[in-house]
């Protein structure tokens, strides 16, 4: 069932995560902005985990426990550094090339 008013919030998120998810494709076809493909799909996917927890977070385990704001920091808190270690530590991004096997 669709509440308008208080799922203007998460159309925004829908927006967003779509626009980074295209963003990131898009520099994916380039083959030459790795670091972009990254940073454009993990936004993707920490904004729509952050509406799924929004959404849900009141009806699932160990989330229902946790403050609201929790909903729309957690997913940043746990994505961010992992997008991070890609952004420092992936060979794409150091330009190593792998060998094929």
């Amino acid at each position: 069932m669709v509440r308008w008013p208080e799922d203007n919030v998460l159309l925004a998120l829908v927006f967003i995560a779509f626009g980074a998810a295209y963003l990131g494709r898009q520099a994916m076809r380039s083959r030459h902005a790795v670091r972009l493909h990254i940073t454009g799909m993990g936004a993707s996917y920490i904004v729509m985990l952050t509406a799924f927890y929004v959404d849900n977070g009141k009806f699932l385990p160990l989330w229902r426990d946790l403050s609201p704001l929790a909903y729309w920091l957690v997913p940043a808190a746990i994505g961010l550094p992992i997008m991070g270690w890609a952004l420092l530590r992936h060979p794409l991004v150091r330009g190593v090339h792998l060998q094929e096997t």
